[in-house]
Order: structure tokens, then sequence, then C-alpha cells
């Protein structure tokens, strides 16, 4: 059940990150969920090394939503440097 859960919140994650960054992005449902589920992991590694949380958390907080929304939104720019960069 917490895979599930963490899926969701990735998911509302996903979406909140293509919102803000809109454009030709790949994917559907279940890409927008795993983009959110890498930011989350992202973010969370960047709060961690910068000294902003604990490696250990068990509950979602407000805080850890918007670094995986910041972590899903350097993902969205990591791949589209990459995108850019292919010959079409």
């Amino acid at each position: 059940m917490q895979y599930v859960w963490m899926f969701i919140v990735g998911l509302l994650v996903g979406i909140v990150a293509k919102f803000l960054m809109p454009g030709k992005d790949p994917g559907g449902f279940f890409v927008t969920g795993l983009l959110g589920v890498a930011g989350m992991f992202v973010g969370g590694f960047l709060a961690q090394t910068l000294g902003f949380k604990s490696a250990v958390s068990g509950t979602i907080e407000p805080s850890g939503f918007i670094g995986g929304v910041i972590g899903a939104i350097i993902l969205l720019i990591i791949y589209r440097l990459f995108r850019r960069n292919r010959p079409a």
C-alpha cells in the first residue's frame, strides 16, 4: 500500500511540475507519476544534502511536496536539454 500512496503523491507532484513548466513532454498517466516519484527522490536528496531534512521521515510534509516539485522540474529541464541536442 505504501507504493500506491507514493505513486499517488508522485502523480500529483508530476502534474504540478508539468503545469509549472508547460511544453511538449512525453508521457501520460504513468510517465507523469514516475516523473513525480523520481522528482520526490531528487528533491529529498537535495534537501538532505543541503541539510534541510533528515534522512528518515515517515510522513509526507508540505516541504517534501515542494521539494518533489522542484526535483521534478529539474528532471524536466535535464530531459529537455538532452532532447534539444538530439537530432530529429
